[in-house]
Formats: C-alpha cells, structure tokens, sequence
C-alpha cells in the first residue's frame, strides 16, 4: 500500500504577496499548485489541509462594511464558509489537473470540526493574526474603534489577532480514515478546522481560528500518516533567517528543534508554529516530517532539499 501523508499548504499556495485577493487570482494561483501536489498522488495517498488567514479576515471586513444591512456571522461559521470555499477551489483545480495528465481520480473536502478546551487560555489572550495588514496608524485607529487587538507581524505591517486555541481531537477523523482507505484523496482540516467544544455532550462553536500547521500535526496523527509535509515560501529552514548569517538547515532532530525555538530562532507569527507543529508529529509518531517550498515539492521528497525533521 502507498504511504500516507499530510500535505500542509500554506498562503502563498492561494494569494501572492501583494496581490488582490479576487477569486480569480486564487483559482490561478491554486491550479499552478495542483500541478506540483498530482505528482505525489502516483506515490502517495495524500491529505491536503490549507491555512485561512487572509480570507477568513478579509470576510469579516466585508461582513463589517455590510453589519448594517445584513448581521454578521460568528467566527466559527466564517471559519467554515472559507472552508468550503478555498475546499472547493482546491478540489477543483486538483480535479482540472489530473485530467490534464490523462488521469480519472476522486477528491473530495471535508468540513472538518476540531475540538478545543473552553477554558483554554488562548481566549484571553489571542495571538493569531487574520486579515489583512494595515500600517500602524491605521491598525491602531481600528483597534481603538472596533475593540480589535492588534499587533506588528514578522516586519510585514500590522494586523487584527483573534484567540487560537489548541487542537485536541477531531470531530470527522474517522470519516476521512475510511474515504483515505477507499483511496480518496481528501482536503480536510481547512483554515485549522472549525473549532468546537463540547458542552454537556454536544458540539458548539466557539470564536477562534485554530492554526493551520498545528491542526494539521494532529490530524497527521490521528489517521496514522508516514509523513508530515509543510509547504511554505521556503525552501528550508534558516537559523537567523533574513540576516547577513542566516544558516539553512537540511537537517533537524526534535531536541536540536527545541533549542532553537527556546532561542527564538523561530518567530512566533511565522516558521515558530510550523517547527512547534513538526516537532508535535514527530515526536509523538517517530516518523518525518518536511519543511519546504512548495515548487521544491518532488525535489524534498527525492532528498535533494527542504528541511528534514527527524527523531
């Protein structure tokens, strides 16, 4: 049987810095995804998941703009409308892609519910960026008159932070465990899932956006997968990336991981979550993950670059 793996793609793989974030940029964008992810699918059975950040943000301005014709929605339902639509997307254009190559192959998206504790600590204090960036004046002016907390990401501008708590379990894991059996491939987990908790044996949405990569990791687990895969603007990971001494690293067991992370090699709003996420999988499975480009795909996993974390 093939080997299992989780596919995380980041942002870049549906809007490029500084573009408009129209559908018919993503579509582009994605179909030129699709053609580097199909040439996994003759190894591998593979589970996409995707990140949700802009779009998720960029609803919530447009439900803003709008409050006073129609009421906005909560945070959790926005999570599962861009869900499905970046789910759609991506089936689509993974769809067009195998029929270019002459190949018949179902891919389906799951709308996915993850659950978290209520009482996690993440709801007093919210970290995760989503939206769009601002200059500090502004970012500021709309935190003061919308109640946002804002914070400066990664040197990139200003953003809006909303509360991201950590995944424990997923709603709809056995569900994707028999579509992966029946040799499906599934996008699942989208934008983090939508987080949920359970109150007296029910499930209710909460307002938070989960991390993509740490809702991956733990999907990655629950379905048993051989490998993690992160896709991102990447081609490794850097020891004091972006300076006169950054180091790329081919190479990098759990422990050496840590370190770094304690040392602040790893920022918080960018690669620190995707290291945190690989050293989750691997640590708890023993197996391997990937860190890398996402046009470097095929040459990662060959063994020829990306960064490799390992036990």
């Amino acid at each position: 049987m093939k080997k299992l793996a989780v596919v995380a793609i980041g942002g870049n793989a549906v809007n490029r810095s500084g573009e408009e974030p129209t559908a018919e940029n993503m579509f582009r964008n994605l179909s030129e995804t699709a053609r580097y992810l199909v040439e996994m699918l003759d190894d591998y059975r593979v589970v996409i998941t995707h990140g949700n950040g802009p779009q998720v943000g960029n609803l919530l301005v447009q439900q803003d703009l709008a409050k006073d014709v129609i009421p906005p929605f909560p945070l959790d339902v926005n999570d599962a409308q861009t869900q499905g639509s970046l789910g759609y997307m991506i089936s689509q254009t993974l769809y067009n892609a195998l029929m270019d190559l002459g190949k018949k192959h179902d891919v389906v998206t799951v709308i996915t519910q993850i659950i978290v504790d209520k009482n996690d600590p993440a709801f007093e204090n919210p970290t995760k960026p989503v939206g769009p960036f601002y200059d500090r004046e502004t970012a500021l002016k709309l935190a003061k008159e919308k109640g946002w907390k804002v914070v400066e990401d990664s040197g990139r501008g200003w953003r809006r932070v909303v509360p991201s708590p950590k995944p424990l379990d997923i709603v709809e894991k056995d569900v994707i465990r028999k579509l992966i059996d029946d040799g499906i491939t599934v996008i699942a987990a989208g934008g983090g899932g939508i987080p949920v908790v359970l109150e007296n044996g029910k499930l209710k949405g909460v307002e938070a956006v989960i991390d993509k990569d740490r809702a991956s990791a733990l999907l990655a687990k629950k379905i048993d997968a051989d490998l993690f895969l992160i896709l991102t603007s990447v081609e490794r990971v850097y020891l004091n990336f972006n300076k006169p001494n950054a180091t790329p690293l081919d190479e990098l067991k759990v422990e050496q991981a840590k370190l770094y992370l304690s040392q602040g090699h790893f920022p918080k709003g960018s690669m620190g979550p995707k290291i945190e996420s690989a050293v989750d999988f691997v640590g708890s499975t023993g197996r391997e993950c990937i860190i890398t480009d996402l046009s470097k795909l095929k040459e990662a996993l060959d063994g020829r670059t990306g960064t490799r974390i390992i036990p």
